[in-house]
């Protein structure tokens, strides 16, 4: 039975908009926004010659049936959807993967924020310096969890018929993946290791989703993807305090 509430985590994201607007947490957000605006730039620069490249291959394996050359717009639209998916939370990754130490401090200033109590005795740039090895390490258990099942998915995605229910699949995993993404830091801050967590929010798995699904949708999003890799740290921080309980930890 599915647990949690999947309106409350449908707010997360739109807290940690606010979230980023205050005074002490603001350089934590313009630090990585820049390094997302270079990496963005250089995605969208390549993004159409490989989007061409992969839709004109996929349609080329279709065989010449009249009702399958009746429904090419529908399989652009649904090849286009997992291709998009695909793309957006790969910008995550790789924004995810340099800015990871600024986000782990922003997540440990925002909680900060919340409950007015110190998540860990150091702080400032040292400790984001010296964080550095394990934030990379902590992007790569993520990667490494996402690959297998993203490689499945796209597999499933280019059968013809069969990717009407990939579609669906990939913005679901999608949406779980944000969920573990951003919840992921302030979990790190707490000492939690990865698999607790993923355990820790499928023991809520509504809210989880309701978390991730905006955000899925919002980096989908030109410019907007920008914005929401900070939003979405501040608003998963706000997700882990108030979902699982941080003084457990």
């Amino acid at each position: 039975m599915l647990r949690g509430n999947f309106f409350r985590g449908l707010g997360y994201l739109g807290e940690g908009f606010r979230l980023i607007r205050q005074p002490g947490l603001r350089l934590f957000v313009v630090i990585p926004l820049i390094i997302n605006i270079i990496l963005f730039g250089l995605l969208f620069y390549f993004l159409g010659e490989i989007f061409g490249a992969l839709i004109a291959t996929a349609m080329g394996w279709l065989p010449d049936w009249a009702w399958l050359q009746a429904l090419d717009w529908l399989f652009w639209i649904l090849y286009g959807a997992v291709i998009l998916l695909m793309l957006a939370y790969g910008f995550v990754i790789v924004a995810n993967l340099i800015g990871s130490p600024f986000y782990g401090y922003l997540a440990e200033l925002t909680e900060k924020h919340l409950t007015g109590q110190e998540v860990s005795t150091d702080g400032g740039w040292a400790a984001i310096i010296k964080d550095i090895p394990r934030a990379l390490w902590r992007e790569v258990q993520k990667i490494a969890y996402y690959l297998p099942r993203a490689i499945g998915l796209f597999i499933i995605g280019l059968i013809p018929v069969v990717n009407l229910v990939a579609a669906v699949l990939w913005f679901l995993f999608n949406s779980w993946m944000m969920a573990l993404q951003y919840v992921d830091y302030s979990a790190d801050n707490h000492k939690v290791s990865f698999p607790a967590l993923r355990q820790q929010l499928a023991d809520t798995r509504l809210s989880a989703l309701g978390f991730g699904l905006p955000v899925a949708l919002a980096a989908m999003v030109p410019i907007l993807n920008l914005f929401v890799v900070p939003a979405a740290v501040c608003g998963a921080t706000a997700y882990w305090v108030r979902e699982n309980g941080a003084t457990r930890n």
